[in-house]
């Protein structure tokens, strides 16, 4: 058999072409991951610029994200200094609360029976003339004020100790006048309704003014009698 052609000086021909195709296939798989390599130690320079919270993650891929996902969160918001708080509560002043005004109870009864007695000069109309609605809501506005500002619990409480049963009573009669306000039915209601009214406010004017003047003491009534007898 004739010989066959001379080989390429520098070149070793393989015995096999699956072998040569194998040598290409390790060689690009070398090659990708000298890559990646590079890629994972270029991100953990990257990386050991942030926070350690974020646990290392082998694919480089994976670990950009995470550190994405860093950069996004919100800052953790620092612990409330408790100690703070308190001085600044404890520098507010406490205010006193204001004392109950029974005078001003007096006032209200007195303006709630006025405005009942004029609602019932109105009966003729029945009870849903505007006359009759418009001073009954006018009462029920003087009692929810007396209820909630000037006889409230709280108030009632720093009032001397003479006038709180006044107080007291004063307050069980407005509720139960407001309620029997809210709640009328017919106009045979409103007459009695009036009647008692007019009957307490002059009860609650005679509390007011024999107390007042019996716990003035007796300095102060010394000379209000000395006044007295001087002007008459």
């Amino acid at each position: 058999m004739p010989p066959g052609p001379p080989k390429p000086p520098g070149i070793k021909l393989p015995s096999n072409p699956l072998d040569a195709l194998r040598d290409i296939i390790r060689e690009g798989r070398e090659k990708v991951e000298r890559a990646g390599s590079d890629i994972r130690s270029l991100a953990d320079e990257l990386h050991s610029g942030f926070p350690s919270t974020i646990s290392p993650i082998i694919n480089s891929g994976e670990r950009q994200q995470d550190i994405e996902l860093q950069e996004s969160l919100p800052a953790a918001m620092p612990a409330p200094d408790i100690s703070q708080e308190k001085s600044l509560a404890e520098e507010i002043p406490t205010q006193d609360i204001a004392t109950g005004c029974l005078p001003c109870a007096v006032s209200h009864f007195s303006t709630s029976a006025g405005l009942l007695n004029e609602a019932v000069r109105f009966k003729g109309e029945g009870l849903t003339s505007n006359e009759i609605l418009d001073r009954i809501a006018g009462a029920i506005e003087e009692q929810n004020t007396l209820e909630r500002v000037d006889l409230s619990p709280a108030k009632i409480q720093h009032l001397p100790e003479w006038e709180r049963p006044i107080a007291e009573e004063a307050l069980t009669q407005s509720r139960q006048l407001r309620h029997a306000l809210e709640g009328i039915q017919s106009i045979d209601e409103l007459e009695p309704l009036a009647a008692d009214t007019k009957r307490y406010y002059i009860r609650l004017n005679r509390q007011w003014y024999k107390g007042r003047f019996s716990n003035l003491g007796a300095e102060k009534a010394e000379t209000i009698a000395q006044r007295v007898g001087e002007e008459s």
